[in-house]
């Protein structure tokens, strides 16, 4: 079994008892302000996905927090960064405020923030990040803005539904796949953070809240 990894001077419990998703239902929200921003910035905003290999269709983003502050890197980390002074605001955050103040507000350490869409008929074929799950000290959040019916999620085999106004921790060191088999794009708010106790804790045992 894995060990458990270091948060504020403590133990984590060990990998096993990481959950494969989690709703964080205290961090729910009304979409629509950050649904607006997203729709309204402009076509060149927004940036092909770099892991061209496995979909199909428009997989594009924009990034908000990136390394140091690029808005063409939408490639969320590297090698040897330091998570206090890496990653920074684009120019693109500060074109929308309604995300912005909700980034600052989140309850744990934020890393990279991006918008992704995925457009109609598109599908993410089945891949995993490597070291992208809460067992590794680093989380992944999707916030749906913009979604449907018809948009599909599998993670582990197992489908997850992600309705728009809805913070799911998801373990990406796990297969995953996306399909947009809807009539408009899909636009979700990814968050990258980092694991300190109070996420620990909730991911782990359902509570102290967050907020």
């Amino acid at each position: 079994m894995a060990s458990g990894i270091e948060v504020d001077g403590g133990t984590t419990p060990d990998a096993a008892t990481w959950p494969r998703s989690c709703r964080l239902a205290e961090l729910d929200l009304d979409p629509a302000p950050l649904a607006a921003e997203a729709l309204a910035l402009p076509p060149t905003a927004w940036e092909p996905h770099f892991h061209r290999a496995i979909y199909t269709g428009d997989w594009s983003g924009v990034a908000l927090r990136s390394v140091g502050g690029d808005p063409a890197r939408l490639y969320p980390a590297g090698p040897g960064l330091d998570p206090r002074t890496t990653w920074q605001p684009t120019p693109w955050l500060a074109a929308c405020p309604a995300t912005a103040r909700l980034i600052d507000s989140l309850p744990f350490p934020v890393t990279s923030v991006r918008f992704l869409r995925l457009g109609p008929g598109s599908e993410i074929r089945s891949h995993n990040d490597p070291g992208l799950g809460a067992g590794h000290g680093e989380v992944r959040l999707h916030l749906a803005l913009v979604s449907d019916p018809a948009v599909t999620f599998g993670l582990a085999g197992e489908p997850v539904d992600l309705r728009p106004g809805e913070w799911w921790y998801l373990d990406l060191d796990q297969h995953h796949t996306a399909a947009n088999h809807g009539a408009s794009p899909r636009i979700h708010l990814v968050v990258d953070g980092l694991v300190d106790d109070r996420l620990a804790s909730r991911l782990t045992t359902g509570a102290p809240p967050l907020v």
